[in-house]
């Protein structure tokens, strides 16, 4: 049986007439699952991408003599701004209080560059436990639930690679405790030839087809389910929810809704709003926050010219210090607004993608050879009519899971969390040893069950506690 003629002649049209090549050799259900593929692709959208990221070598990078330092909410350094700093945390508490507050987290990766089978979020990072990141992260959204007294539902983006598995673990799980997880799948886009832009096929009924990016989130998040339900966006406008705070996976010191950022964000009236960090050095892998002819905007580390990165304040300081770390609040009106004009632009990634040549052989390229397309969530950035950015502090809040060995490991990120839990136990009269460096010499762990923060901590342990080994904290009194 011969395709669809008319699904011939819009694929020639666009280039694309190739998709076809082996209909012939089919059965149903590999018809139907390239046809499902090949109908998921906005064509002229594709060509619009192929003329300006393909064909045409367009970038968005900006004069430096254009950019400069964007204003930052600093961490409190005077009376006046701890308490002012305060007085934004009751407005965020307010504001969790009231039921107005969503979490969304993006999960989408799998935990190959860590040596570990599954999705990245079921990655056992707790340095004594050894609970999961989504275990970790779900804890302190109960925690924060029960703290002021409404419901926080989760909605976690999976990719199609990883979706069964994140849904059976979670299941598994009984959700951690949480009321209401909703799971919810990125798009994808087909990755191209560089050099004719024509759609790989990673099978004869399959096409090469990749994650949108992390940009995806809002497009993924405003989808209707297959069968015609409702949005995470139309669900979250029925609950009420007007705030979403939105992270990723791999950082489990994130301090999910953290109320001082939400009032922040309520008292700039923002539509959205940033954390940053400080950077170390000029050459660190974060984007930096700056204003570009007066909007505010982010570069990717890989798309920021050593002038820039290296310029500095006359006392010796990273002028474009500001580092992103992918820890946002959006609105949600804003979000079905930008989602609406899709507005988010796509980037293009050149890429090795295995691929089926003209004689049915699948090819690993040993050189890039694709251009994949992605829309980064940052670029809405510029998009807000108000924002904010603010500060926090790089030790308390961020440490992502990135690589097996080395910087960004399971090693280090075990040390930095037993770390802060020693600080915690610290501030509340206990005594624990440290290496020269100032670290723990074990393990040392603090369900947020137990306590969410460290002022929750005092008056749950004992006068002159001794911390002699590895500890763990958790309810219901249990102690390792």
């Amino acid at each position: 049986m011969s395709a669809d003629p008319q699904l011939a002649a819009t694929l020639d049209q666009h280039g694309q007439g190739h998709l076809l090549r082996w209909w012939n050799d089919l059965d149903a259900a590999g018809r139907e699952r390239l046809l499902r593929e090949i109908r998921s692709i906005d064509f002229e959208r594709l060509d619009d991408l192929l003329k300006r990221l393909v064909f045409a070598d367009e970038t968005s990078a900006p004069e430096p003599s254009h950019v400069r330092p964007v204003a930052v909410a600093r961490l409190p350094r005077t009376d006046a701004e701890r308490v002012a700093r305060r007085h934004a945390a009751e407005l965020g508490a307010e504001a969790l209080a009231a039921g107005q507050v969503a979490v969304v987290v993006v999960a989408g990766g799998q935990g190959t560059r860590l040596g570990f089978e599954g999705p990245k979020g079921t990655f056992p990072i707790g340095p004594v436990s050894a609970g999961s990141l989504f275990q970790i992260h779900c804890e302190k959204i109960l925690a924060l639930s029960r703290r002021h007294g409404k419901t926080i539902p989760l909605y976690v983006m999976t990719s199609p690679e990883n979706h069964e598995d994140t849904a059976r673990f979670f299941a598994e799980h009984n959700n951690f405790g949480l009321e209401h997880v909703r799971l919810f799948v990125q798009g994808q886009m087909p990755a191209v030839d560089r050099q004719t832009g024509e759609i790989l096929l990673a099978g004869k009924d399959h096409l090469a087809i990749s994650p949108d990016g992390h940009g995806g989130t809002l497009a993924a998040l405003a989808a209707r389910t297959e069968d015609g339900g409702p949005s995470c966006l139309d669900e979250m406008r029925e609950r009420g929810i007007r705030t979403i705070f939105y992270f990723q996976v791999d950082n489990p010191l994130v301090q999910i809704a953290d109320p001082a950022f939400l009032g922040i964000h309520r008292q700039a009236r923002a539509e959205v709003s940033f954390k940053v960090v400080e950077k170390i050095q000029p050459t660190e892998k974060v984007g930096v926050v700056v204003e570009v002819d007066g909007r505010p905007q982010v570069i990717e580390y890989s798309d920021l010219p050593s002038e820039l990165a290296e310029r500095r304040e006359p006392e010796g300081n990273l002028e474009l210090w500001a580092g992103s770390i992918a820890i946002h609040i959006f609105e949600r009106s804003f979000i079905e607004r930008i989602v609406a004009e899709a507005k988010l632009p796509f980037h293009r990634a050149i890429k090795k993608v295995s691929y089926l040549d003209a004689s049915g052989t699948l090819v690993g390229p040993k050189e890039p050879n694709a251009v994949k397309f992605e829309t980064f969530i940052f670029d809405a950035l510029p998009l807000a009519e108000r924002y904010a950015v603010v500060e926090c502090d790089r030790a308390v809040e961020f440490e992502p899971l990135k690589n097996a060995t080395g910087p960004d490991s399971p090693a280090t990120v075990r040390q930095r969390m037993s770390d802060l839990f020693a600080g915690w136990l610290e501030s509340a009269g206990a005594k624990v040893p440290r290496r020269s460096d100032g670290s723990v010499p074990f393990g040392i762990e603090i369900s947020p069950l137990f306590a969410l923060d460290a002022a929750e901590l005092k008056g749950k342990i004992p006068a002159g506690m001794v911390v002699e080994g590895p500890l763990y904290l958790c309810p219901n009194g249990g102690r390792t």
